[in-house]
């Protein structure tokens, strides 16, 4: 039964930053692990987290990139992490468990873009629905020690307004026949949301709270790929002159505009007591069911009740498990 999907009046709005998000939150003493902590979006959030005196730790696969994205952000430790490599993801988690150190929050932000072919892992499983879901169960789960230490965490996982049209293809996740690269995503943001319900579920009672946050469509401040400007234009996200349009009233946003809504799920007091919800817009969203189509001037965003199914979300997670057995 879905109780807590509706919106608390933060006082944020589409257009808030993460830092107006932390303005006036002390984050010394918690320690947070951000996927991808050192691309557009990931950045920003280790960046304002990092503002607010959160120990930081950016996982990534490519150690030396991160690194050298990171440089500027004092403070800020790198990890190596393959959210496609189990054996990764285990030693990264008992690198952690060696620490010592309690896990504030985890913010599951890694993804991979759109690929016009079908890729697979190593497993054979399809790669966006990998890296997106696959890659941060298995890591939330070796990491639940360390969150359970922490007396009070959250796990934030980034998802998209595709997951409202996203399906999971119970029979078919890894697209074996009809690959189509927006499917594949939908399918893999839908999970994130459907594994943010099943984790609450679980864990609440232990101090765990799940959040899956929507940053709106963010392609940054260009020079943009020449090749994806036809696309760009005809979503309406850049103008007849190849320049980004920043409508964040119609979701499309700067990425500190974006990150507001994942800082406040990873770390605002206001979300106290508050989990298995999908947010948008520096808030909970609202529920629409209404089914509406996707258009250069209107990107639907909301959450429906279709992504927040706690029989698919119990469904999902059970499949998960025997997907990484």
């Amino acid at each position: 039964m879905i109780t807590d999907q509706h919106p608390i009046g933060t006082g944020f709005t589409a257009a808030t930053t993460a830092d107006d998000v932390l303005a006036g939150i002390d984050l010394t003493g918690r320690d947070v692990v951000v996927t991808g902590g050192h691309g557009r979006l990931g950045h920003e959030t280790s960046r304002a987290l990092a503002a607010a005196g959160a120990s930081v730790t950016v996982a990534a696969r490519d150690t030396d990139r991160a690194s050298a994205a990171v440089a500027d952000i004092p403070g800020v430790r790198v990890e190596q992490l393959d959210l496609t490599d189990p054996a990764s993801i285990d030693a990264f988690a008992a690198r952690w468990s060696a620490s010592g150190r309690p896990l504030h929050a985890l913010v599951n932000n890694a993804s991979t873009l759109f690929t016009p072919d079908r890729q697979l892992d190593a497993r054979g499983n399809e790669r966006s629905f990998s890296t997106a879901h696959l890659g941060h169960f298995q890591l939330t789960r070796a990491l639940l020690p360390a969150l359970l230490e922490a007396r009070g965490a959250r796990v934030l996982t980034v998802t998209s307004g595709a997951a409202r049209n996203g399906e999971i293809r119970w029979d078919d996740l890894a697209f074996a026949s009809g690959y189509d690269a927006g499917a594949a995503y939908g399918q893999a943001k839908r999970a994130n949301v459907l594994f943010t319900v099943e984790l609450d579920r679980r864990y609440a009672d232990q101090g765990i709270r799940a959040l899956a946050a929507h940053p709106g469509v963010i392609i940054g401040p260009g020079p943009h790929d020449p090749s994806r400007i036809a696309s760009y234009r005809q979503q309406g996200l850049v103008d007849e002159h190849g320049a980004t349009i920043i409508d964040p009233s119609n979701g499309k946003k700067t990425i500190e505009q974006g990150a507001a809504t994942l800082v406040l799920g990873a770390a605002s007091p206001l979300l106290d007591g508050i989990g298995g919800v999908y947010l948008k817009d520096g808030d909970v969203a609202v529920i629409d069911d209404e089914v509406r189509p996707l258009t250069a001037d209107s990107i639907p965003a909301d959450a429906n009740s279709a992504m927040l199914d706690p029989d698919d979300a119990r469904r999902l997670w059970t499949l998960t498990e025997q997907l990484l057995a």
